[in-house]
């Protein structure tokens, strides 16, 4: 029984699991973060140009 538990001890294939959860969970929150700004970027350069195209054709 007590090598039982000097193996469990011993074992990080567990930790080592959670190492790239949180990894992988990091990087879904940078990807998510950036989406989120180009978005808005997008956002702003498609009205700017809605506008400057709507100015445009009332001429």
């Amino acid at each position: 029984m007590s090598k039982f538990f000097q193996k469990f001890i011993k074992d990080e294939s567990g930790a080592t699991a959670i190492e790239y959860g949180l990894i992988a969970a990091l990087i879904s929150v940078a990807l998510i973060a950036g989406a989120g700004a180009l978005g808005n970027q997008l956002g702003t350069t498609f009205n700017t140009l809605q506008g400057k195209l709507s100015t445009a054709s009332a001429r």
